[in-house]
């Protein structure tokens, strides 16, 4: 694979040349197949993905500059950004109580007092929530309860990426030690 070959193949891909589309797919499809799926995790969804991704390749194949990134670079990263876009809508299903129960092994329903006890942890949890400086308890939040990874509280919060992955260790040690304190007093 060369990239100026590559180059030529989107080129001719603008002009809509439908061989050179089915080269250029013949040679990626693999590699995007396999990107689509070690993020997505699912066989359906990565050719999904993969479609999608060459059919964004085929309509943007004009836009396309050599100087920024190879073609294959150019790419994977539109297959990347799809499969995670993919991944993000799959996540925010909303998950069945009842499965979840299952997968957890609680095959009982809690009596009163594990629920006063819960009741109890979950209180403990949001004092010591609240006692962490704001810009802590926001990373904290949005990567746990928010399922958002460190690039995306980096993101949403426009800080640099290693004051996001900080913030949220920072926060989960500072709440870990709230906590375990809390149960040595009791």
């Amino acid at each position: 694979m060369h990239a100026a070959d590559d180059d030529a193949l989107l080129g001719a891909m603008a002009s809509g040349d439908q061989d050179a589309a089915a080269r250029f797919v013949r040679r990626h499809q693999r590699q995007v197949y396999g990107l689509a799926l070690s993020i997505t995790g699912d066989g359906a969804t990565a050719e999904d993905v993969a479609q999608e991704a060459f059919t964004r390749a085929w309509r943007h194949a004009a836009s396309f500059d050599a100087r920024r990134a190879s073609a294959t670079t150019w790419l994977l990263t539109i297959t990347r950004n799809l499969a995670i876009d993919a991944v993000r809508v799959r996540r925010s299903d909303p998950a069945d109580p009842a499965a979840l129960a299952a997968l957890l092994g609680a095959a009982d329903v809690p009596g009163p007092a594990e629920l006063a006890e819960a009741g109890n942890e979950r209180r403990s949890l949001i004092e010591a929530l609240g006692r962490l400086p704001v810009e802590q308890r926001r990373a904290l939040v949005l990567a746990t309860i928010g399922g958002r990874t460190s690039e995306e509280v980096s993101a949403v919060e426009g800080i640099p990426l290693g004051t996001a992955k900080t913030r949220i260790r920072t926060a989960l040690s500072r709440l870990r030690a709230a906590l375990v304190s809390e149960e040595r007093t009791e």
